[in-house]
């Protein structure tokens, strides 16, 4: 089994860091494409809500939006966690999420009609890194980081 070195620790092998930079890159770029979408790419999140709801609505429905997308970021950061210490159950509650999240973007495809195109690209790169995320997971060498027999500690 080959393990990274410095922050890697001790018998981690790289692909699992790898996949946790993975996953990191996924979670930043979904903080970025939620925060372009309210507040910076037209017709933006924040106009479109003031206009249907008024301002104040409008604020508050953000507010519960970034606390929801929170709250499921920082869910995501402690299953990839999990993964990175070796818990296998996390391997698979990570798969199963990057396989939807690829699912649901491959199927969306042709639906969005985002415009303009660069968009629709920085649209699918949580999803894209979601999914890729899962592939050194099951590497050779990141297999033997998850025990066969499930673990009794937390």
């Amino acid at each position: 089994m080959e393990t990274g070195t410095g922050s890697a620790g001790p018998g981690r092998p790289k692909q699992i860091e790898a996949a946790w930079a993975l996953t990191l890159a996924a979670v930043a770029a979904e903080v970025l494409v939620w925060v372009l979408g309210v507040f910076v790419v037209p017709p933006t999140g924040l106009d479109e809500l003031t206009g249907f709801a008024g301002r104040s609505a409008a604020i508050t429905q953000l507010l519960w939006s970034a606390g929801v997308l929170a709250v499921l970021l920082g869910s995501w950061l402690f299953v990839a966690a999990r993964m990175r210490a070796g818990r296998g159950w996390a391997r698979a509650v990570l798969t199963v999420v990057g396989a939807v999240f690829l699912l649901f973007r491959i199927g969306g495809l042709g639906m969005d009609g985002i415009d303009p195109a660069w968009w629709a690209v920085l649209n699918a790169l949580p999803d894209v890194l979601a999914a890729a995320a899962v592939v050194p997971m099951y590497l050779p060498e990141a297999r033997a980081h998850f025990p066969s027999a499930p673990r009794r500690t937390a």
